[in-house]
């Protein structure tokens, strides 16, 4: 039997979650679990822009990225399945030990970077740009992750996560920078 990618079966506004339960596309726990996929493609644009930039110099972050596309695939898969049929034992999810160690790849990109005295802009790069975009659309996925928590259950690990992701991002825009020698944009507030 051929497998086809078309199912027919969302062509009312209506998709099964994990658990097999059926909901409307537009439902809370769909647009969280979107919005997620969403921040993965746009950080595979990250990697593959660094990728095709400076292969060596980006070679840590490339890999790092890797591995947090992979934690958010994972994050995505959790989100869509209601927490109480989660099954940790044959679905991987978001542990603290992830975003832990989001902290600590920050703590480790600030130390080449000098402290941050002003407020930065996105830009003087096009792997900055997207960095930052990623960022936000990393702040539009928790918002997303946060009004679902307030409808239904949601694990406290999905939200740190996508918290720390989000700093992580704007660290590593720095650090894009930092390699690269481009002189970070300082936000000017009008007099």
């Amino acid at each position: 039997m051929d497998f086809k990618i078309y199912t027919k079966t969302g062509d009312k506004g209506e998709t099964r979650l994990a658990s097999g339960q059926k909901v409307s596309k537009d439902s809370s726990r769909i647009d969280a679990y979107g919005q997620v996929d969403e921040l993965n493609s746009s950080i595979a644009l990250v990697r593959d822009e660094l990728f095709s930039c400076d292969q060596e110099k980006f070679k840590d972050l490339v890999e790092k990225i890797l591995t947090i596309q992979n934690e958010l695939f994972d994050l995505g898969s959790e989100l869509a399945t209601p927490v109480s049929q989660l099954n940790p034992t044959k679905q991987q999810v978001l542990t603290a030990e992830q975003y832990t160690r989001l902290e600590q790849e920050i703590d480790s990109f600030s130390s080449e970077l000098k402290p941050l005295t002003n407020f930065v802009l996105p830009g003087g790069h096009r792997a900055n740009s997207l960095t930052h975009l990623s960022r936000t659309i990393c702040r539009r996925a928790e918002r997303a992750c946060i009004k679902l928590s307030k409808q239904e259950d949601v694990r406290s690990e999905a939200l740190i996560y996508l918290n720390r992701l989000s700093d992580w991002l704007f660290t590593a825009s720095r650090v894009i920078s930092h390699r690269l020698n481009i002189t970070e944009i300082i936000w000017n507030p009008r007099k």
